[in-house]
C-alpha cells in the first residue's frame, strides 16, 4: 500500500507540474519546488534542444558536407541572437518572478509588457544584417565558397526570421518568473510538432510543395517557432494567469524599460561573450576542413540536445532565487540553489558515462561518413569530462541572473572564455600535434574551471541583497 501510495504521490505531482498553474514558491518543501519548476523546464528546453537535432537529421540525409557545415556556420552567427533572446528572458524572469514574491502581480504585468517592447526593439538590426549581408557572415566565419553556395539560403531565411527566436525565449521567461513553466513547455512541444512535421516536406519536397534541400529546413523551423509565438501571445493576452496584458497595459514605461535594460544587458552580455567564443572556436576548427568542421557540427548539436534540458533545471533555480528574494529568504533561496545543483550533477554525470560509452554510436545516426563519425565522436567525448562540473556551475550561474546579479556571471565568461578557453584552443590546435582536439580539450578544461569560480563566489552571498 506504501509503495502504491508513493507511486501515486509521484504520478500525481508529475501531471500537476505538466498541466501547470502559476504559483509562489516561497513556501512548501523545496524538493517538491524544483520539482514542480523544472519538470516542465526540462521537457521546455528538451523541445528547444529538439529543433537543433531535427533539422540536422534530415539536412543530413542530403549527403552533403557542405549542407552539414552550412548549419553548422549558421548555428554559430545564431548564438548572438540566442544570447540577446536568452538574455532579455533572464532579464524578465528576474523581474517577474521578484513581483511575484512581493504579491505584486500588477507589477508583474507590467515588467512582462516592457520587456516584449524591449525584445522587438533589441532584434531589428539583427534581422537587416541577416537578410542583407548573409554571404557576408558566413564568409566572415571562413565558409568556403562551396558551402556559401549550397548553404546561404538558410543561413539568409533563419537570420530573417529570429524575431520568433527571440519572442519564444522572452516570452517563456515571462512565464518562468510567474511560476508557469508548463505553458513554455507546451509552446515549444507545439513549435516542434509542426517543425517535425514540415522539416521533410521542405527539404525532400512532397506533392506541390518543391524540394528546397537545406534552405526547406530554415523554411520548416521557422513556422514551427511562429507557431509557438503564436500560441504564447494567446495566452498572455487571454487573461487567465497572474500575468494579464491587455490594451490598457500597454503604456510605455521608459523606468520599468531602463531597470529591464540593465538587468537584460548583464545577462545578455553573459551570453554574448560565451558566443562569441565558440564562434571564434568554430572559425578555427574550419581549418581543417569540411569532414571536421561536420564532425563538430553534428557533435554541438547532440550537446545541446543534452545541455538545454539541463538549461531548464537551472532556470528553476533562477525563478525559485528571484521568488524567494522577493518574500525576504535568502536561506531559502540558497538551499534551492545547492538541491538543483546536485540534481544537474548527477543527470549530466550520468549522460557523460553515455558519451564516453557510446559516442560513435550517436554520431552514426546522422551520417555514415566514417570521417565524420571520427571527428564528431571525438569531439562529443572530451567536450562531455567537464559535464559534472558543469552541472553544478550552470546551476549557480543562472541563480546569479535570477537574483538580478548579472554582472558576476558576466566576468566569469569573460576571463574564463576569452581570456583562457580561446587561447589555449588556439594555441593546442595550432601549435601542438593535438589539431581539432585541442578545440574540445580547452572547452572542457574552461568550462569546468569556470564552474569552479562561480561557485567559490556564490558562497560569498553577495547576490543576496542585489535590489531589483
Amino acid at each position: 500500500m506504501k509503495t502504491s501510495t508513493k507511486k501515486t504521490s509521484l504520478f500525481s505531482l508529475f501531471k500537476e507540474a505538466v498541466l501547470g498553474s502559476e504559483q509562489d514558491f516561497t513556501k512548501g518543501s523545496i524538493n517538491k519546488a524544483i520539482f514542480l519548476l523544472s519538470v516542465p523546464m526540462i521537457l521546455e528546453m528538451a523541445m528547444e534542444s529538439v529543433f537543433a537535432v531535427v533539422d540536422i537529421y534530415f539536412v543530413g540525409k542530403l549527403h552533403s558536407n557542405e549542407a552539414v557545415a552550412a548549419v553548422g556556420a549558421t548555428e554559430l552567427i545564431l548564438t548572438i541572437i540566442y544570447s540577446v533572446a536568452m538574455g532579455l528572458s533572464m532579464g524578465a524572469t528576474a523581474m517577474v518572478a521578484r513581483r511575484v514574491g512581493e504579491k505584486d502581480t500588477e507589477g508583474a504585468t507590467v515588467a512582462a509588457t516592457q520587456a516584449l517592447y524591449l525584445g522587438l526593439a533589441s532584434i531589428a538590426v539583427f534581422t537587416l544584417v541577416g537578410v542583407f549581408y548573409y554571404e557576408e557572415l558566413l564568409r566572415l566565419l571562413g565558409a568556403s565558397e562551396e558551402v556559401i553556395a549550397v548553404g546561404s539560403g538558410y543561413t539568409q531565411i533563419m537570420m530573417g526570421g529570429n524575431i520568433v527566436i527571440v519572442l519564444l525565449f522572452l516570452i517563456n521567461g515571462i512565464f518562468r518568473g510567474a511560476g508557469n513553466a508548463s505553458i513554455a513547455m507546451r509552446s515549444l512541444i507545439l513549435a516542434n510538432m509542426t517543425n517535425i512535421v514540415l522539416d521533410p516536406l521542405f527539404i525532400f519536397g512532397w506533392a506541390f510543395i518543391p524540394a528546397l534541400g537545406v534552405k526547406g529546413a530554415a523554411v520548416a523551423t521557422t513556422i514551427g517557432r511562429g507557431v509557438g509565438v503564436l500560441y504564447q501571445l494567446y495566452y498572455l493576452f487571454n487573461r487567465k494567469g497572474i500575468v494579464k496584458i491587455d490594451i490598457h497595459r500597454l503604456t510605455l514605461r521608459w523606468d520599468i524599460i531602463g531597470r529591464l535594460s540593465r538587468i537584460s544587458a548583464g545577462s545578455t552580455g553573459q551570453f554574448l561573450i560565451s558566443s562569441a567564443s565558440w564562434i571564434v572556436l568554430g572559425s578555427i576548427l574550419n581549418t581543417f576542413g569540411s569532414a571536421t568542421f561536420a564532425g563538430y557540427t553534428f557533435a554541438i548539436r547532440v550537446v545541446v540536445f543534452t545541455i538545454l534540458p539541463s538549461f531548464g533545471m537551472a532556470n528553476a533555480a533562477a525563478t525559485l532565487v528571484g521568488q524567494n528574494l522577493g518574500a525576504g529568504q535568502p536561506d531559502r533561496a540558497e538551499k534551492s540553489v545547492w538541491q538543483a545543483g546536485l540534481f544537474n550533477m548527477i543527470f549530466l554525470g550520468v549522460v557523460m558515462v553515455v558519451f564516453l560509452t557510446l559516442s560513435h554510436h550517436i554520431i552514426r545516426i546522422f551520417t555514415d561518413d566514417t570521417a565524420v563519425i571520427e571527428y564528431g565522436a571525438n569531439a562529443l567525448q572530451i567536450i562531455a569530462l567537464g559535464y559534472i562540473f558543469y552541472g553544478y556551475g550552470m546551476v549557480v550561474t543562472q541563480s546569479f541572473n535570477g537574483a538580478g546579479d548579472t554582472l558576476t556571471p558576466t566576468l566569469l565568461n569573460l576571463f574564463g572564455f576569452w581570456c583562457f578557453q580561446i587561447p589555449m584552443a588556439y594555441l593546442l590546435a595550432k601549435k601542438t600535434d593535438l589539431g581539432s582536439t585541442g578545440v574540445y580539450v580547452a572547452i572542457s578544461i574552461a568550462e569546468s574551471c569556470i564552474a569552479i569560480a562561480g561557485i567559490i563566489i556564490f558562497r560569498k552571498g553577495k547576490w543576496k541583497t542585489v535590489k531589483v
